[in-house]
């Protein structure tokens, strides 16, 4: 458990605290972002899109949301502010972090929906509980490292 803890840059109580901080603070984004991809994708449903079509839509919007609010109040980034190249290169980190949970996100959107007929309107919900957790640990650790 301590290597775990030490390679989420975790070696204190002060660590420990500053990361707890990170997780609410991600978590709150994390609500704004879920309320702008969920508000996309149940319009989109409404006026009969394709699910998939509007959860990835919800998705790409709410990675920009993501990106502009963890830059700068969650993780701080320390990338230099009059780099463009450094800023695209951890915009795209960020969308590569989110984008495996988008994956893992759409393959339980389709098992849940089309194999175990659970509804369209729940399952985008359900994926939440694997989904934050997992883009919290790749963007503190990888995206915006």
């Amino acid at each position: 458990m301590k290597k775990i803890l030490e390679k989420c840059g975790i070696n204190n109580k002060q660590d420990l605290k500053k990361t707890i901080l990170q997780f609410i603070k991600f978590g709150i984004i994390g609500v704004s972002n879920t309320l702008i991809s969920l508000l996309i994708y149940y319009v989109l449903v409404y006026f009969n899109c394709n699910y998939i079509v509007a959860n990835t839509i919800g998705f790409i919007v709410s990675v920009l949301n993501s990106y502009y609010w963890n830059n700068r109040y969650v993780f701080k980034s320390t990338v230099n502010s009059n780099s463009k190249v450094d800023k695209i290169k951890q915009l795209v980190r960020v969308y590569m972090a989110y984008g495996i949970t988008f994956l893992l996100s759409t393959v339980l959107l389709y098992v849940m929906v089309d194999l175990l007929h659970i509804s369209e309107y729940i399952a985008p919900i359900i994926n939440l509980c694997i989904t934050v957790p997992i883009n919290f640990i790749m963007n503190k650790l990888w995206a915006f490292k």
